[in-house]
């Protein structure tokens, strides 16, 4: 019996089909179904003047595929992240205004600083299993208003909370410090790290990201892979009405 060709290509076309819907809906589900249902961390701060004194502004940074999170370089953070200064990156030097941290794919993001620099076997990692690295870089003012930022207050508990998850995603040598990756570096201002966990496609670093702030009390998008899909779901669960995320006006 000889089988007819157009009936595979239709039933290849079907498979197709089927999966893009697949992935639009996963990606459509993991952004309006909260996570978590229920809050059950207090202490996420109001948005109002009198409370102002008494919150620490946080800052999603994202890019097309990536997110970071800008802390204050207040001395209460400076003194957290000392460590990185005998690694040759300060952040008690003058002008920092915020320490940047990321966490991502070891190859494809120490390999890839822009997209110029992009190559198969980085991509490859990135989209099989890799080993993860954070990234730590300090910066001046950052504009609030950009359209790639998005700006949440949090209480001083909530911000702790923060802190310490931050921290907790770098991997400690046996004396407690964070391991550095020798001579992986973009630039004077950053450093990479090693990591806890492992990094793929589809636990990346916007789910990082998304998890980070959670344990800040926010809630996000159940998963979201893609900054856009982050900052969507911040502002639809966290309304500015409500508590902890303040919308930045565009």
């Amino acid at each position: 019996m000889v089988r007819d060709p157009g009936t595979g290509r239709a039933r290849c076309r079907r498979y197709a089909l089927g999966a893009v819907l697949l992935i639009i809906a996963s990606l459509g589900f993991g952004t309006l179904v909260p996570r978590p249902f229920f809050s059950s961390v207090p202490g996420v701060a109001a948005i109002d003047t009198q409370a102002a004194a008494s919150t620490q502004t946080v800052l999603v940074l994202s890019s097309e595929i990536h997110t970071d999170i800008a802390l204050p370089a207040t001395p209460g953070v400076v003194a957290r992240f000392a460590f990185m200064a005998k690694d040759g990156l300060d952040p008690a030097q003058p002008g920092v205004e915020y320490l940047i941290a990321g966490w991502g794919g070891r190859s494809f993001y120490i390999e890839t600083p822009t997209w110029s620099d992009l190559k198969p076997g980085p991509l490859f990692s990135a989209l099989t299993l890799d080993r993860s690295v954070m990234h730590v870089g300090l910066a001046g003012e950052i504009d609030k208003n950009h359209p790639t930022v998005t700006a949440i207050e949090l209480d001083e508990a909530s911000f702790e909370r923060l802190i310490q998850s931050v921290l907790a995603s770098f991997t400690r040598a046996s004396g407690g410090a964070p391991v550095i990756v020798e001579g992986a570096n973009y630039g004077e201002y950053d450093r990479f790290y090693e990591a806890e966990g492992r990094f793929n496609a589809i636990v990346g670093c916007n789910v990082w990201t998304a998890r980070m702030l959670r344990q800040a009390g926010l809630k996000t998008g159940w998963w979201t892979p893609l900054p856009v899909l982050l900052t969507t779901s911040l502002g639809l669960h966290n309304p500015a009405s409500g508590f902890g995320y303040s919308p930045v006006a565009r």
